[in-house]
């Protein structure tokens, strides 16, 4: 008998001047009307992260790091921004000791577990943050807007605070007490000592400390001042007394950078993805392994070979893939992907980590930091173990579709070592079975992530979990609000003078926004 048995559908956004795609709605209408203000895709995609900081706390933010595949019509190329994390140069391997007993650390990439979580939560937690170099790089390099005006929509969310819902109410009472152990992200997300509730009438907010005004200083001074200026020195000042070790210099030497996308073809398709450390080498590596798979509704011949295909590219992802491995990679999430009327698209995909990162909120910038000391294997002498001023292992992978010299689709997702198989499937869904794109997010699917059992939605039927069960072990795993074991998913597509978009139906607040 399933539990959540109803069924859900959301409608496709449908534009000609452009749609955003995203996991709140309230983020991804900042974008759309960045598009009808004349911006192009990668000023909606600009705006739309910076008020997910605000919109959509707990998965990304200024604190955060991240990816962006940007295809540009005037070029007719794709390109990627690498905003990827790095640890602080004084981290210390030895801080980390693994916990005695049997465990794993209960994350995203199932480490065995360190002595208080150190890697998890908490000061010693924090990776270099990304996402204001990302942003700004992407907006200098292929955007159309000024970077102030880009900024004003999230700064006016920021100035009215977060919009408190019951899907904030459960966000913030999943990671309670660990934000309890944060003076400064207490005093934010548990007021009163207690998650925030929505009230049945008025809309409740949460003050967002200093964010509003860290916000207003980014857009004054560029965002130069995150990693060498004011908030700069504020940041330093607030690790610091936690007990953390990132420092100025961390900060002054990040750079955000523009790479070439690792390029795959299928069918006439070309997939652009990001390299190094991201799961786009293993997204390459399951396709090159995946066969044919028939047109039409995807059926259990076809499941089984997506099963066999991420299984092996997953084993050799957790255990041979890191920065010894790949000196040169430079490599709770959100994503979004926007199309506009010019032919651009851009999949962005932004993150904290785990869900409020590392559970740490600046007190003089109100900025979020991330845990990216959990992306590394806390175990010595391994490929992705924790190093000083090291990229780790990440799951991130947005992607590009390109057909006919042309742009295609912008597709990505968040949910942690459920990102690749949701994105593989939905991938093969537009590229092998030729659904549509409201289709294929809403197709059920199944979760392949290095794990000892495939997780199989029963929505796909007996046939295709007794066809997957002949290779591999099969637990039956519905696609509930919460927990989310299949990842979400959004899509924002060009099909001819439209613009599609589509966002996964499980996230109630996920939604595709057409430009008017």
């Amino acid at each position: 008998m399933r539990i959540e048995n109803w069924q859900i559908s959301k409608p496709l956004a449908r534009s000609s001047r452009g749609v955003v795609a995203a996991q709140n709605w309230r983020a991804a209408r900042v974008g759309a009307e960045i598009l009808e203000a004349g911006g192009n895709a990668v000023d909606a995609a600009v705006a739309t992260a910076c008020a997910l900081a605000v919109a959509e706390p707990w998965m990304s933010g200024l604190g955060g790091c991240g990816y962006m595949v940007v295809y540009g019509a005037a070029a007719q190329a794709v390109q990627v921004v690498d905003f990827g994390t790095i640890a602080p140069r004084a981290l210390d391997p030895e801080a980390y000791p693994l916990r005695s007993e049997a465990s794993a650390d209960g994350d995203l990439f199932g480490w065995p577990g360190v002595e208080g979580e150190r890697n998890v939560r908490g000061p010693l937690s924090l990776g270099v943050p990304g996402s204001v170099a990302g942003f700004g790089l992407a907006l200098a390099r292929f955007g159309s807007l000024p970077w102030a005006e880009v900024l004003a929509p999230a700064i006016a969310l920021a100035e009215q605070g977060h919009v408190v819902d019951w899907w904030t109410t459960l966000m913030v009472a999943r990671d309670a007490a660990a934000l309890r152990e944060n003076a400064a992200a207490a005093a934010v997300y548990l007021p009163d000592g207690l998650p925030p509730v929505a009230a049945e009438i008025g809309k409740p907010k949460l003050d967002l400390g200093r964010l509003p005004a860290t916000l207003r200083r980014l857009a004054e001074a560029g965002p130069e001042d995150f990693y060498r200026g004011a908030i700069a020195e504020a940041l330093v000042a607030d690790v610091a007394a936690l007990g953390g070790v990132l420092s100025a210099e961390d900060l002054a030497a990040y750079e955000a950078r523009i790479a070439e996308p690792l390029t795959v073809v299928r069918g006439g398709t070309g997939i652009h993805l990001p390299p190094g450390l991201t799961a786009g080498p293993s997204f390459a590596e399951a396709l090159d392994a995946l066969g044919p798979i028939a047109p039409g509704a995807p059926g259990p011949e076809a499941f089984a070979a997506y099963a066999r295909a991420l299984a092996e590219a997953y084993r050799r992802r957790l255990a041979e893939i890191g920065h010894d491995g790949d000196p040169a990679g430079q490599g709770c999430t959100t994503h979004l992907s926007v199309a506009d009327a010019e032919g651009n698209l851009v999949a962005l995909t932004n993150t904290l980590l785990s869900p409020f990162g590392a559970k740490v909120v600046s007190p003089d910038t109100g900025v979020l930091l991330n845990n990216g000391i959990m992306w590394f294997d806390p175990r010595p002498g391994r490929p992705n173990s924790i190093a000083p001023g090291k990229r780790p292992l990440c799951n991130m992978c947005p992607l590009i579709a390109t057909r006919d010299a042309g742009p295609w689709f912008a597709l990505g997702g968040s949910g942690g070592r459920r990102i690749l198989p949701a994105v593989f499937q939905v991938a093969s869904f537009l590229i092998d079975c030729g659904l549509s794109p409201e289709a294929a997010v809403g197709q059920p699917r199944i979760n392949v992530d290095g794990g000892p059992e495939v997780e199989v939605d029963p929505r796909l039927g007996d046939a295709v979990a007794k066809s997957i069960a002949e290779v591999f072990p099969v637990r039956l795993v519905e696609a509930v609000l919460s927990p989310n074991h299949y990842a979400n998913p959004v899509i924002a597509l060009h099909d001819g003078d439209a613009c599609l978009g589509a966002a996964q139906l499980p996230s109630p607040v996920a939604a595709a926004i057409g430009a008017r």
